[in-house]
């Protein structure tokens, strides 16, 4: 078995500079290219920074100063016991914009980050110029399809497309899940949530192998899964619906949201169902062929699309 890496090692070179950050009590990990107005990327579930290596590129020469974090529990940011509630997740990328030296940020997440990402626009909306989502459809949107297709046996069944999220309920079980076999699953995870067109190619693999290393990173599983830990048990607390309440706030920023047509955990009607919590300024595209990784999968189309709505 290979043995516990460093964290260090996701610090990946690259025409970009790693440095720390500390916010909302923790240290944050960044990497950063770029100067001019900040963009913050926020990556999903069993990643981390480098996910978004095309849009680090592509921004700066676009002229912003973009910055790609690893969440709290990832790569090399700090793993510590608590803290994986949106609530502490929106604070801890609220106080990263400050630190960063900046009043405002457009935000771009993927997945969980973007969850992160329309969280922070619902309760710290001062900080934020923009929103861009991934794969990653309105919290609320999200519940409701899961709530509404939890007891039905249709194929189309939100539910169950993200039942990696109930899997991790458990405790300690899914942790070795996760890194067995030097972390195959996060291979077969990612070969069932994407789009065909990707699989095969080298890129592919390489980050594949990007990723299983990362999730080795002692603690990086089990912080990882206390993401969804929360999301599922808090809906059975007083908190699930303090938070509900606090995003039934509607998102007034710009807002675009990026999805594949292939994606298998975020299904047609959940996509459409985040209308009722935007305002105005609001779009979606939705690229065909693509999975659950628009970033990575179709890297050119998802940095035109970013560029045109952060210029706009």
């Amino acid at each position: 078995m290979r043995s516990r890496p460093d964290p260090s090692i996701v610090r990946v070179d690259g025409p970009w500079s790693h440095r720390d950050i500390h916010a909302n009590g923790i240290r944050l990990h960044v990497a950063e290219t770029g100067e001019g107005p900040l963009v913050l990327l926020l990556h999903g579930f069993a990643q981390f920074w480098w996910t978004w290596r095309h849009q680090l590129t592509a921004l700066g020469d676009a002229g912003y100063r973009a910055v790609a974090v690893d969440l709290r529990g990832y790569g090399d940011s700090d793993k510590p016991p608590r803290g994986y509630d949106a609530w502490t997740l929106a604070g801890d990328i609220a106080g990263l914009v400050k630190s960063l030296g900046e009043s405002r940020a457009h935000l771009v997440g993927h997945g969980w980050g973007g969850m992160v990402g329309w969280t922070v626009a619902a309760l710290h909306p001062r900080v934020v110029h923009s929103v861009a989502t991934l794969s990653a459809p309105h919290p609320l949107a999200l519940r409701t399809e899961i709530r509404r297709t939890a007891l039905r046996g249709q194929r189309h069944n939100q539910a169950r497309a993200v039942g990696h999220v109930f899997r991790a309920q458990i405790p300690m079980a899914p942790e070795r899940w996760l890194t067995r076999d030097n972390a195959a699953t996060v291979e077969t995870l990612m070969k069932t949530w994407s789009g065909p067109m990707w699989t095969g190619h080298r890129d592919f693999s390489a980050a594949v192998d990007q990723y299983q290393r990362a999730m080795l990173v002692p603690g990086a599983a089990h912080c990882s899964l206390e993401y969804y830990r929360w999301a599922m048990r808090s809906q059975l607390r007083s908190e699930g619906r303090r938070y509900a309440e606090a995003m039934q706030r509607k998102i007034e920023h710009p807002v675009l949201q990026l999805y594949g047509a292939e994606d298998p955990c975020v299904l047609s009607r959940t996509r459409d169902a985040s209308t009722r919590w935007l305002g105005a300024r609001a779009e979606k595209h939705v690229l065909p062929g693509i999975g659950h990784f628009p970033h990575e999968e179709a890297p050119a189309a998802t940095n035109r699309l970013l560029t045109t709505f952060l210029r706009g």
